[in-house]
């Protein structure tokens, strides 16, 4: 009898932890993260990080920037060609979006087209792109007006949404604006739940995803938006918070590094540009560009992102195209301080510096660009100029750089080629049709950068397009209208519960800025 009850209880106990195991197997793994600015949800209109992060999570595109290795891979498609001014596409046919809709040839066309009507944030980098055609359930043929170089890498910012779910929820010729402002129409590895633009986004893992995920990628996802920087450091303290923004002052992430949290990093296809408004004065003279370029104090700024003595916000520049980059100049010498040619240059501008008052901003929400106003006050100071520090917060600064006489006389941003391409990183800065943006608070109207870039577009080999890019990167370095601060890294503090290959392992990374932040390639402890 006793060994009957000690057998039932051995029983007992042995069913109780295995449902203990199952249910540690099968507890919710939440990763929490921050952003800045407000995220954008509507894809055809995301433009900046926070906006990608969620595109990039919620729905996919034709092709993808391949992980750890350069080029696009198939992602929505299964396959192409093209002859130059033609791409065909044979569409994959096991893909459904989260509604359960089949994915088809017409929600491509489609999405091309709410793009283009829409015409807001990417959508220029499909202007000469004249039509989509739906050949078959499972081909798409796109037309082109003349060869476009980057055509397959702007793919990579053509989300695809679920036709059939937008249109039920489309109010007259709205496109269904209001709805995917708050809801997810996509194939994604993930689903919006809640989204609130000023304060968080919440996903939930598609369980019925089409692509490999990660076994341990988080169930629920809560990124956050606009927190300051002191509350981000508590929150990961606390454990109640896995991965930082990159906008973090490097002495918090050297904080947060020093009481054990992993240090992530993203070489980017970017740098930080202190840009200089061409449309009025004092530069619009471009020897008064000229002289506070080379008043600039490059090894100072260096210093200023520096988070340990291994890790860094950025690099050493060596010209007006990351290093990296094709066009960049991988073994320049690196730009340095020369005040003896900042004042020959000075000596040649129109302008007293004495009698003109210069307003250097910041973005608010990027308390580190504070020290590039001050550390640039301090060059200027140096030539005679008087300035003033204005702090902008990122949605008046946007529209405030619309129009040339009420944007700042210099303004400083992050920018980085959204494909990868650097059609994206140049084009939208600095040809003249683009002027007025976030990106482009320059004005700049240059015939011979124009022209470079439009070759940069059309040039049908690699060897041509990087002969443009070479040329266009003298040519600016010429003509400065930015100051070429640094060519950036992103670094992001995160708790010991997360592991992100993507920004930690080079066999594994994208070079795409924010590709490393698909959720569905993240391990989460519970």
């Amino acid at each position: 009898m006793k060994k009957i009850n000690r057998a039932i209880a051995a029983a007992a106990l042995a069913a109780t932890g295995l449902t203990a195991l199952a249910s540690v197997a099968h507890a919710e793994t939440v990763l929490r993260l921050d952003e800045v600015p407000v995220g954008e949800l509507d894809p055809a209109k995301a433009s900046d990080y926070a906006d990608s992060i969620l595109m990039f999570n919620v729905y996919d595109t034709l092709v993808f920037a391949g992980q750890g290795a350069p080029g696009m891979v198939p992602d929505l498609a299964a396959s192409w060609e093209t002859d130059g001014t033609t791409f065909t596409f044979k569409l994959r046919d096991d893909v459904k979006f989260q509604s359960g809709n089949p994915f088809t040839s017409a929600d491509v066309v489609y999405s091309f087209e709410r793009m283009k009507a829409l015409g807001q944030g990417l959508s220029y980098l499909f202007t000469d792109v004249t039509s989509a055609e739906a050949v078959d359930e499972h081909t798409v043929k796109f037309t082109l007006a003349k060869p476009y170089a980057p055509f397959l890498a702007a793919l990579v910012r053509l989300p695809i949404v679920d036709k059939k779910l937008v249109e039920e929820n489309t109010t007259g010729d709205d496109w269904g604006q209001a709805y995917l402002s708050t809801h997810s129409a996509g194939t994604g590895a993930y689903s919006v739940t809640s989204h609130n633009p000023q304060s968080e986004t919440v996903m939930a893992k598609n369980p019925s995803y089409f692509q490999e995920m990660d076994a341990a990628a988080p169930d629920t996802v809560r990124l956050r938006y606009g927190l300051e920087a002191a509350t981000v450091r508590t929150l990961v303290s606390q454990g109640e918070h896995d991965i930082t923004s990159q906008w973090l002052p490097p002495e918090v992430l050297a904080s947060l590094a020093k009481d054990g949290n992993q240090l992530l990093t993203e070489h980017g296809n970017g740098a930080f540009y202190i840009k200089l408004n061409t449309a009025k004065a004092p530069f619009d003279d471009v020897n008064c560009r000229l002289a506070v370029s080379n008043a600039f104090d490059y090894q100072s700024a260096l210093k200023l992102i520096a988070v340990t003595p291994e890790v860094s916000q950025g690099k050493v520049p060596t010209g007006a195209i990351p290093a990296q980059m094709l066009g960049g100049n991988p073994n320049g010498e690196p730009l340095k301080q020369d005040l003896a040619k900042a004042k020959e240059f000075l000596s040649q501008c129109k302008y007293n510096p004495a009698d003109t008052e210069v307003e250097i901003s910041w973005i608010a929400e990027v308390p580190i660009e504070e020290r590039f106003a001050l550390l640039l006050q301090a060059n200027m100071q140096q030539l005679g100029f008087k300035s003033k520090i204005t702090k902008m917060p990122w949605a008046l600064f946007v529209d405030a750089v619309t129009k040339p006489e009420t944007t700042p006389n210099v303004s400083q941003v992050n920018v980085a080629s959204v494909t990868g391409d650097p059609d994206t990183l140049l084009y939208g800065m600095y040809h003249s049709s683009a002027a007025g943006t976030w990106q482009s608070p320059e004005y700049l109207k240059d015939e011979e950068v124009d022209k470079l870039l439009d070759q940069g577009r059309a040039a049908t080999s690699e060897e041509e397009r990087a002969a443009a890019y070479t040329a266009l990167n003298k040519r600016l370095m010429e003509i400065a209208p930015s100051i070429y601060a640094y060519d950036s890294q992103a670094v992001f503090a995160a708790s010991n519960k997360v592991k992100v290959p993507a920004l930690s392992d080079d066999s594994k990374r994208i070079s795409l800025d924010s590709a490393g932040f698909q959720f569905r390639l993240m391990e989460m402890q519970p």
